[in-house]
């Protein structure tokens, strides 16, 4: 049987600006647990906290400049690009660029606060 998601569930953001999480599919709206679908909009100078999860992150983006920087490196992710995170990895995502980024990131399993594991501080 289909399941209609009629609007998002807007999620609280990490980092040092506003961001907009709007959550489709997922722990926070349908109760998901296997997957969660997300579309995100950062503004021009985001940085949210590393953090090594215990979810893969796929991640589509459709406007602007997505920044994912590494322990040795990093990856800048632009509009028609994207980017898959595994489960594990360590990364900060940040939107540098002038415009800011519109992006859709899909967890499996579906993000949550604790599988996230965000850096302290």
């Amino acid at each position: 049987m289909p399941y209609f998601v009629d609007a998002p569930e807007v999620i609280p953001s990490a980092g040092n600006k506003p961001k907009i999480i709007q959550e489709f599919f997922g722990a926070a709206r349908t109760g998901t647990d296997s997957l969660s679908v997300a579309r995100m909009e950062s503004p021009s100078g985001w940085v949210e906290p590393g953090q090594c999860p215990e979810f893969d992150e796929y991640t589509v983006v459709l406007k602007g400049l997505l920044r994912c920087r590494f322990q040795q490196s990093h990856v800048d992710v632009h509009a028609g690009q994207a980017i898959l995170v595994e489960a594990g990895e360590w990364v900060q995502y940040s939107t540098p660029g002038p415009e800011g980024a519109v992006y859709v990131a899909v967890c499996r399993p579906a993000f949550t606060l604790d599988r996230a594991q965000r850096d302290e501080g």
